[in-house]
């Protein structure tokens, strides 16, 4: 277990990975490294262009995936790269903000 596992955060690539938005971890790296990424904590937002960024449950995510643009809550961390229904239960989408 790392410290950021202990702390309650997790890599953003890593959350990316496990959550299914992206098929392996070296593409969301490069997707963020590439094209950034917007993250929302404590009323505060600001732009990430490194994939070794911390993210914790609660932060908003603003990126692009493969399927498109995506703005999503983290609601859990992932312990796992899982099914996609498991995935699924981590986050939830946010509509026309």
């Amino acid at each position: 277990m790392s410290a950021d596992d202990a702390a309650g955060r997790m890599r953003l690539d890593v959350f990316l990975w496990r959550a299914r938005f992206f098929t392996a971890r070296t593409n969301a790296t490069e997707a963020v490294e590439e094209q950034g990424a917007r993250i929302e904590r404590a009323g505060q937002v600001r732009r990430i262009d490194k994939a070794a960024t911390p993210v914790e449950p609660g932060d908003i995510l603003s990126f692009r995936a493969p399927s498109g643009q995506k703005l999503v809550r983290i609601l859990s961390l992932p312990a796992r790269r899982g099914p996609p229904s498991e995935a699924a239960l981590c986050y939830e989408a946010i509509e026309g903000r």
